[in-house]
């Protein structure tokens, strides 16, 4: 929330004027929205929320069991029906199996990748940049008239101030070869927006519209030269209406939201930290923050892509909470899917019924992906290991058809039996989900990004 602090010393630049309180490179709130209100519409008015699944997930116990693999290799869970004949999901995927008729899995999808990092949400493939920047480098870093960033990060402690911090992130905020200003919005407690969103004003002249102009004003003097100083008065009056509106705030703020639909979202219930005591990581309080997190990081997603957000990236699991080993640090595959596999089915399907209901299944795509799947072999303590040949990818809304299951694995498991699919592939269609990638190409300024959208799609996502 937006924060008046009793002070007696002038308002800084940082505190106030500079979007370097949402981290997006200390440029000005004026000079963004400027920038905002001048690019062109080559956007399609879509949003992405991309939930990163740190670790690795199991193909095996997700979207693609194979009950019928030898001993050693099967699915150790049990399996559900789906809604789609003849598709099951692991049995912690219970809730999605219902709703499989809306959302699409994709079997034959593989990272490349066996090492834990960030991929693919910052590697070569999206110029070294978080990849809601290059949504950003192309429909601006804030929309006009409200200021909302266009690119968000969300962590636990987000929304959860009493969860353990894990330090797995990576660099989430890259930008890359794109620049500073497309660095996401980082919304966390402890964070740089919660810093820096403290006007040192007091509450009478920032109440008096006049006098917060005129502060306004002297500051944009001050700081600002050239030719941004001769054409600023429009763009510093929409920056303060910003601020006294308090729409980023809003849309921040849970309690606002139903107490049915909280409700809802809420995955407080799966935190049984006792019973995963028994790993390094449970006894950090790493699979209880997911558990209790995910579903209000993804309510809060929601949130800011109706506010006009354009992509929001989900990190929820805790330096690799899906990284299950069976070795000490990590649990077992059956003991793992339960910590962690509930949480997400849970508030996975309560986004999707949400989004279904509030007609906003064309509007916003969920994209749920890690860096890497599992090992087809079990090893010796039940575990699954480190996997760079196959790995579980779900797909939501966007305009997407739902209902499918897209390619299909080898037996065992471990590699694509049909057409391959690489993180350049869901890049491309991500791009081609947010963007007119035809009008994209008529502008050089862009070609970066569309030169990244010329990759084919993934066949028959979108």
């Amino acid at each position: 929330m937006l924060t008046l602090t009793e002070r007696t010393r002038a308002m800084s630049r940082r505190g106030f004027l500079t979007l370097g309180t949402l981290g997006l490179g200390g440029l000005s709130l004026s000079s963004l929205l400027r920038a905002a209100e001048e690019r062109p519409g080559h956007v399609t008015g879509k949003s992405v929320i991309f939930l990163f699944q740190q670790g690795g997930p199991s193909q095996f116990e997700t979207f693609d069991p194979k009950p019928e693999a030898p001993e050693g290799i099967r699915t150790v869970t049990d399996l559900v029906q789906t809604s789609l004949p003849g598709v099951r999901f692991g049995s912690t995927m219970s809730q999605l199996a219902k709703l499989a008729d809306k959302l699409t899995v994709v079997r034959s999808f593989q990272t490349n990748n066996g090492g834990h990092n960030i991929q693919p949400m910052v590697s070569p493939d999206t110029l070294n940049a978080n990849m809601g920047s290059l949504y950003s480098r192309v429909a601006g870093s804030t929309r006009p008239q409200t200021g909302m960033p266009t690119n968000a990060v969300l962590f636990p402690q987000s929304v959860c101030a009493d969860v353990a911090k894990g330090a797995g992130r990576g660099d989430l905020a890259a930008t890359g070869e794109l620049g500073q200003i497309y660095a996401p919005f980082v919304v966390g407690a402890g964070g740089q927006l919660q810093a820096n969103m403290q006007l040192n004003l007091a509450r009478e002249r920032f109440e008096d519209r006049k006098n917060l102009l005129e502060e306004l004003s002297r500051l944009n003097k001050q700081f600002e030269t050239g030719e941004q100083a001769q054409t600023v008065d429009k763009f510093q009056d929409q920056a303060s209406q910003l601020l006294l509106s308090g729409g980023v705030a809003d849309a921040l703020d849970l309690t606002k939201e139903d107490a049915k639909t909280l409700a809802r979202y809420d995955t407080a219930k799966y935190a049984k930290a006792d019973g995963w005591s028994k790993a390094a990581r449970g006894k950090k309080g790493y699979y209880t923050g997911q558990a209790k997190s995910i579903g209000k990081l993804l309510l809060l997603s929601r949130r800011l892509c109706e506010a006009g957000c354009g992509f929001v990236t989900i990190h929820a699991d805790y330096e690799g909470v899906w990284d299950m080993h069976a070795d000490g640090n990590n649990l077992n595959m059956i003991d793992g899917m339960e910590a962690v596999g509930r949480s997400f089915d849970h508030a996975v399907a309560a986004f999707i019924e949400d989004i279904e209901a509030r007609g906003l299944s064309e509007k916003i795509m969920l994209v749920c992906c890690g860096e890497m799947g599992r090992t087809p072999k079990l090893n010796k303590n039940g575990g699954r290991d480190h996997w760079a040949k196959l790995a579980p990818l779900l797909v939501y809304g966007g305009g997407t058809k739902g209902g499918q299951v897209i390619g299909q694995s080898t037996k065992d498991g471990g590699e694509p039996a049909t057409e391959n699919f690489t993180p350049k592939h869901l890049i491309s269609s991500i791009l081609h989900t947010v963007f007119d990638v035809g009008q994209l190409r008529l502008l050089p300024s862009f070609a970066q990004v569309h030169k990244l959208a010329e990759h084919p799609t993934i066949t028959g996502l979108i």
